[in-house]
């Protein structure tokens, strides 16, 4: 066979776009294909001495048809054979591989499609980098959105980081560029060098990474997250009958690098009663100070826990015990480093396509652009991805606010409109619907949380009554009022006191998760930093605090250090314990027949009494709640029926560093009218506590009880002391 055969096969102004790094396509080039004369086999190998590709058992060797490396050979065959390269190198180094464009397109035209259209969910499942086998062959299936670029090459240590040895094939309806790499597996690092318009090369991080190497490196890494095998059927399959509304939900606030392994975390959590635990972002970021809030990794957990393995065992860990995981979630904004999302290919891809409006006012990051399909695909297969191959429980979604307003954080400056000269995010707002409509059809019982400090009306709402079809909304404002007044000094409160009062005005409009947390509030040492006083004097009015939050209606969510004094610790244990186990603080929290008032104006004594109620009287609870510094002896409070009410909870208990000694028995109501009942009860309330007392229903007799009399003839002996 001559070489000018050889030669007149070959499509010379592809080759020396491939030679030039130029190539978009260079599977159409470079792929093997049969001819009248033999099997053509071609292969651009920069600083390669030799080439021989072997077929079978015969070696065959390539001639090199361009001083820049490419190499061909036409092979005596009659059909495609499987074949490998082995590369020898000017040092005598060799290396020997399968030929990466001997391997077809892995992504389907329906699946093209349906990514274009913003319907393609789990892209996740195809773009990336993907462990597989191909026709026998083990490698790493490389697949990235960049529709804008002149050529994307995946490099990595298997390539010696050189764009020129593995141009991705465009796919060019989507602009999608794909390949298959052989013998490329878990554990190695890669990333994207794209070749943007104007001859401009820029390394990227994969957009759909599984993992990454550790901060600050921001190298992608090649991850199979197949091998896990998951204990939590029971768990999910039972999921949706234990969330929701009436359903006790503690949620613990933290940081999942703040703990060695799962199974200590599982020790703090399961001694203490939460039901469930939310993580700060344990998807990949480079900030630290950010603390997970600058996400730079959509689909990797943080290396500083460890690899994908280590977080799966965590979830599979925590659902063994019926504790649920829910993760902070960041669909609002990214940050703006070198290798991430931003300009992506060179254009606006991810973020906000005019430059005016395209950065956070407040974080510098960059807004994402609900207006691109395939950027809310990338969003909502980044939530189903955490969901299914995860098994999370939950979102809250982060910065709600950014997402819903165009013109959040810009003041009186210029904003962008919608087209009705509105300043909704149309848009988003049709993803945010979209996104919680597909998880809580796709995964029962998951459930979406949002952050939003905003006025949007229906937040929790149904999205078919136009609400946006939350689980549950942060109740920031019972947040920031709770902690304004703890904060007082007690000799201020009475000044305060409607910010304890005010959220009941407001309490039913949505479904709310009441939090005292360290990053909600601003907090950023200790629990104690949020409320007044020091030493003893904190930790007695943390409790209080936590105690008057409990009783409130509301789903909880809290922070505590997990080294608090071991007083504090058993009272966050039977605070939760109290909460889950009496129907009354959790089962009618979404109707106002759950709560109702008993001394609502006590201002100047800092005193707020309540009852909370299920539609069985003997389950109500009475919560009698004294914030200031004093003690009161013989405070009157008015009761809802006749009844022995028996004290079950005191902030200031003894066993949690109080003073206060729970009663073994109940005590019996009084006759007496008060705050317009028609019975009463006299109560020792010790300073900065929260007492709830069950309330038993009881026949009302004709004559007054023997202990009706006994405390008649108290209160006269005390009368007539004052006397003398």
């Amino acid at each position: 066979m001559s070489e000018k055969t050889v030669y007149d096969y070959m499509d010379w102004r592809r080759i020396e776009a491939i030679v030039y790094g130029e190539e978009a396509s260079p599977r159409d080039a470079l792929a093997p294909r049969i001819t009248p004369d033999g099997v053509l086999i071609q292969g651009f190998f920069p600083n390669a001495a030799s080439v021989t590709v072997k077929a079978g058992r015969k070696d065959y060797a390539m001639e090199k048809e361009d001083e820049a490396g490419f190499f061909a050979a036409l092979l005596p065959l009659r059909k495609l054979p499987s074949y490998t390269f082995t590369v020898t190198f000017a040092d005598g180094t060799q290396e020997e591989y399968e030929d990466a464009y001997a391997f077809g397109c892995g992504i389907t035209d329906d699946e093209e499609k349906a990514f274009l259209s913003g319907t393609w969910v789990r892209a996740y499942e195809k773009l990336g980098a993907h462990p597989m086998t191909r026709n026998g062959v083990p490698g790493t299936y490389f697949a990235v959105w960049a529709p804008n670029a002149l050529r994307v090459s995946v490099v990595g240590d298997f390539n010696h980081w050189d764009g020129r040895r593995l141009p991705m094939h465009r796919m060019p309806a989507s602009g999608i560029f794909e390949l298959f790499v052989p013998r490329v597996g878990a554990g190695q690092l890669y990333k994207y060098e794209i070749l943007m318009k104007g001859k401009v090369l820029a390394l990227k991080s994969d957009p759909y990474a599984n993992m990454t190497e550790k901060a600050p490196g921001d190298a992608s890494e090649v991850a199979d997250l197949r091998d896990f095998a998951w204990t939590d059927e029971g768990y999910l399959s039972g999921r949706k009958a234990a969330a929701g509304p009436g359903k006790p939900m503690s949620i613990f606030e933290t940081s999942l690098t703040e703990w060695k392994n799962g199974e200590e975390l599982l020790s703090f959590l399961a001694d203490t009663g939460y039901t469930h635990v939310e993580f700060h972002p344990v998807m990949e970021y480079l900030e630290e100070e950010t603390d997970g809030y600058s996400t730079t990794a959509y689909f990797a957990p943080t290396r500083r826990y460890g690899i994908p393995l280590d977080f799966q065992k965590t979830v599979d860990l925590l659902h063994s015990q019926d504790i649920g995981v829910i993760l902070d979630w960041t669909p609002a904004q990214f940050p703006k480093n070198a290798a991430g999302l931003g300009s992506f290919d060179g254009t606006p891809l991810y973020e906000v396509q005019d430059p005016a409006f395209a950065t956070h006012p407040m974080w510098g990051t960059y807004l994402y652009n609900y207006q691109s399909p395939m950027v809310q695909e990338f969003l909502l297969g980044n939530a189903e991805f955490w969901a299914r191959v995860y098994h999370v429980d939950g979102l809250r979604l982060d910065d709600v606010d950014a997402m819903l307003y165009l013109d959040y954080g810009r003041g009186d400056g210029p904003a962008r409109r919608n087209i009705y000269g509105g300043n909704d995010n149309l848009e988003a707002v049709s993803f945010i619907r979209r996104l919680n409509d597909y998880m809580h059809e796709e995964f029962p019982g998951f459930l979406t949380i949002a952050q939003e400090d905003g006025l949007w009306p229906e937040t929790t709402g149904s999205t078919k009554e136009d609400g946006l079809g939350f689980d549950y909304k942060w109740s920031g404002g019972f947040t920031h009022d709770l902690v304004t007044y703890f904060r007082q000094d007690p000799i201020m409160r009475s000044g305060y006191h409607d910010a304890l009062t005010l959220s009941m005005l407001y309490s039913y409009s949505e479904h709310f998760i009441l939090t005292l947390g360290l990053r909600d509030v601003g907090s950023t040492s200790s629990f104690r930093d949020l409320v007044w006083g020091n030493g003893e004097d904190s930790w007695t009015g943390v409790r209080a605090a936590c105690a008057y939050m409990f009783a409130h209606p509301g789903c909880k969510m809290t922070a505590p250090d997990r080294n608090v004094p071991e007083g504090m610790r058993t009272f966050i244990r039977d605070l939760n314990k109290l909460y889950r186990e009496k129907s009354a603080l959790h089962e009618m929290d979404e109707d106002y027949d759950g709560f109702e008032w008993i001394q609502l104006m006590q201002n100047e004594q800092n005193v707020l009494v309540f009852l909370r109620k299920t539609r069985v009287p003997e389950d109500t609870l009475l919560v009698v709640c004294n914030f200031a510094a004093i003690p009161y002896e013989g405070y009157t409070v008015g009761v809802p029926f006749y009844g022995r009410y028996r004290e079950v909870f005191n902030s200031q208990d003894e066993a949690y560093g109080g003073s206060v000694k729970l009663p073994a028995r109940g005590k019996l109501c009084r006759r007496t009218p008060f705050d317009e009942r028609d019975f009463s009860l006299k109560l020792d309330l010790a300073p900065q506590s929260v007492a709830i007392f069950t309330c038993t229903p009881a026949a009302l007799p004709k004559e007054k009880s023997e202990a009706e009399e006994e405390e008649t003839k108290a209160v006269s002996q005390r009368k007539r002391k004052k006397e003398n």
